[in-house]
């Protein structure tokens, strides 16, 4: 086993267990968890199971198979961040709709205030 096998299963296992704790302490949701334990099992799994990590690596024309793990890393990294922006955007789009909701009730509000003043 060489040297950079050892890191990228310790890497994986790192991350399966930090995500899992996370969920555990409720810091981190079931939902958003879920490309975090997928990138990091299947990155164990071409961690453990050199000879699939050598055939794509082959299949895919990279010359060091150990480099293509941290490729499929670099993806999930990616695939995650698309995630959160998306999550992102999406809130952004109800805060705005929500402040928007409440100045027309907080409008509405005052004017049935100064009504019942008169």
């Amino acid at each position: 086993m060489q040297p950079i096998q050892i890191v990228s299963i310790i890497f994986s296992i790192g991350i399966f267990v930090g995500v899992v704790d996370l969920i555990r302490r409720g810091m981190l949701k079931e939902q958003y968890a879920l490309l975090w334990l997928a990138s990091a099992v299947i990155l164990l799994i071409l961690s453990i199971w050199r000879d699939l990590l050598d055939e794509i690596a082959h299949a895919l024309g990279v010359a060091y198979s150990p480099s293509l793990l941290f490729l499929v890393a670099f993806i999930f990294l990616l695939l995650i961040v698309l995630h959160f922006s998306v999550i992102i955007s999406d809130l952004s789009e109800k805060n705005k709709r929500l402040s928007q909701e409440m100045a027309m009730l907080k409008t509405s509000f005052e004017e049935n205030k100064k009504g019942d003043k008169k």
